[in-house]
C-alpha cells in the first residue's frame, strides 16, 4: 500500500492506516473453510445433466449468484464428494489471477451451490459478517493478488497463502453492518441503472428494428422507400486519410481525435478533417459481431483518420443521421474480401445497399428519434458512471475507517449517524 501520514486515533498497517480501535488480522485469524471444489468427470456427461448449481471462476463477479451456467447430478457431488454451500457463502477466484478481468473477482451465494477447484470457499467467525468481507475483498482483492499470489506463468492461491491474507475491521458488528449496507444501497442503485440501460437499448434495438424498415412511419409520412448502393447516397472521402504510427502520435500530441476501424485511438495537434462524418471500419472491424457491436461510428469536428476507417459523407439528398443508423449494425460480411484479416475494399463497399424513404424529411426523423434514444442511453451511462465512482470513493472512504458510519472515540472523525 502507498505511505499515508498517521494522524492522532489511527495506526499504520500493511493494508494502510486504519482507526485505532480497528482490529488488523489475518484470514486465518477470523474466517474457516479455505476449501474449493472440484471438477466431476467430463467424461461422463451425464453428471452434467441435473439441477444442483455448479460455480465456476467466470461466474464471480462482484455478484450475489442465483443461477449457474452448468448444474450437476447428485452422483456427480459424490463422485467429488463436493460440498453443497449455503446461501450467502463468500467465494473468491483463486486461479488465473494474473489476468486483470480474473484478479480480484469475488461473490456471494444467492443459492445452495457446488464450486469447482477455481473458487476458494471461507466463512466468517463471530468478530465478521460475510458482507463486511464481501466488499472489503472487492477493495482490495487486486492488491491480494498481486502481491500474496504464488507461481511464475499462472498466479494463484493455495489455501495456506490464502491464510496469510490480512484484513482490517471495526470490532463492532454493527458498524460493520452499516458500511455493508451503505456499500450495498450503492450497488442497488448501480443494478438498477444497469437495468434500466439495457431495457432502453432493447427498446432502441426494437424501434431500428421497426424505423429503418419502414415497418413504422413517423407520424405524417408516407412516400416510397426505395434500395439504393451506398455509392449513390454518399461519398467516399478517403483521399483525406493519412497513419500515423505511435511515435509519430507521440510526438504531436493535442486535442484532435486520432480514429481508426473503431473507435478513437490517441490524439493529435492537427486534423484532416472537420466535417461531421461516418467511419465505417475497411479492416479489423467486428464485422461478425455486428448485432451487438457497431461496425461503423459518426464523429462531428476536427479528426484525423487513419487508413483503416473509410470517410463517409451523405449526399445532399440523404440525411447523414439516417444513413450512420442504417450502417452502424448491418450485416457486411457477403461484401468483406476473403483472406487472413477480414477487409472491405473500397469497391465492395460501394456495392452495401441501404433501404431509406425518398423523402429527406422522414430520413431526418427516422434518425431524430433514433438519435434521442442515444441521448437518454448517454445521460443513463454518465449517471451509472458517477454512481460507479461514488461507491469506489465510498469503499475508500468506510472501508478503512477515514468515515465512520456510527458512533467513534476519536476527535475529529467524520461521522455519519
Amino acid at each position: 500500500m502507498s505511505e499515508e501520514a498517521v494522524k492522532p486515533g489511527y495506526k499504520k498497517t500493511e493494508v494502510g492506516v486504519i482507526p485505532e480501535d480497528w482490529k488488523f488480522m489475518r484470514f486465518e485469524d477470523v474466517m474457516t473453510g479455505f476449501f474449493s471444489g472440484q471438477t466431476p468427470s467430463r467424461l461422463k456427461p451425464e453428471y452434467y445433466k441435473g439441477e444442483i448449481p455448479w460455480i465456476t471462476s467466470t461466474e464471480l463477479n462482484y455478484n450475489i449468484i442465483t443461477d449457474t451456467n452448468e448444474k450437476i447430478t447428485e452422483s456427480a457431488v459424490k463422485s467429488k464428494n463436493l460440498k453443497k454451500l449455503p446461501k450467502g457463502t463468500f467465494l473468491f477466484a483463486i486461479t488465473g489471477l494474473e489476468a486483470e478481468g480474473t484478479r480480484g473477482k469475488c461473490a456471494l451465494t444467492g443459492i445452495e451451490a457446488t464450486t469447482n477447484q477455481s473458487c476458494m470457499v471461507l466463512f466468517p467467525n463471530q468478530e465478521l459478517i460475510t458482507l463486511y468481507i464481501f466488499y472489503y475483498y472487492e477493495k482490495f482483492g487486486d492488491w491480494y493478488a498481486i502481491n500474496y499470489c504464488q507461481g511464475t506463468k499462472q498466479q494463484s492461491y493455495t489455501g495456506k497463502t490464502a491464510k496469510k491474507l490480512p484484513i482490517a475491521y471495526p470490532p463492532s458488528i454493527t458498524e460493520q453492518r452499516a458500511i455493508a449496507a451503505a456499500l450495498s444501497d450503492a450497488d442497488g442503485l448501480i443494478g438498477a441503472l444497469e437495468t434500466l440501460i439495457a431495457k432502453k437499448r432493447a427498446i432502441k434495438q426494437a424501434a431500428m428494428q421497426q424505423l429503418l424498415t419502414g415497418r413504422t412511419r413517423p407520424p405524417g409520412f408516407a412516400g416510397e422507400w426505395e434500395t439504393k448502393r451506398l455509392e449513390t447516397v454518399v461519398e467516399c472521402l478517403d483521399n483525406l486519410r493519412i497513419p500515423l504510427n505511435e511515435k509519430q502520435r507521440a510526438a504531436m500530441p493535442g486535442p484532435y481525435p486520432y480514429c481508426g476501424a473503431n473507435g478513437i485511438l490517441d490524439y493529435v495537434n492537427e486534423f484532416v478533417v472537420d466535417d461531421d462524418v461516418i467511419l465505417i471500419a475497411e479492416d479489423g472491424g467486428y464485422f461478425d459481431e455486428y448485432a451487438h457491436r457497431p461496425i461503423a461510428y459518426r464523429m462531428s469536428g476536427k479528426i484525423w483518420v487513419n487508413n483503416h476507417a473509410h470517410i463517409l459523407k451523405a449526399r445532399t439528398d440523404f440525411s447523414q443521421g439516417f444513413l450512420f443508423y442504417s450502417l452502424v449494425h448491418k450485416n457486411i460480411m457477403p461484401y468483406l474480401a476473403s483472406g487472413t484479416r477480414a477487409k472491405l475494399n473500397k469497391s465492395e463497399m460501394n456495392k452495401i445497399e441501404v433501404y431509406l424513404p425518398l423523402d429527406r424529411g422522414e430520413q431526418e426523423s427516422i434518425a431524430t428519434v433514433l438519435s434521442d434514444m442515444d441521448a437518454e442511453i448517454a445521460a443513463l451511462e454518465q449517471r451509472l458512471e458517477k454512481a460507479q465512482q461514488i461507491k469506489q470513493g465510498m469503499m475508500q472512504q468506510l472501508l478503512t475507517g477515514k468515515v465512520r458510519l456510527v458512533g467513534s472515540e476519536h476527535e475529529g472523525d467524520a461521522v455519519l449517524c
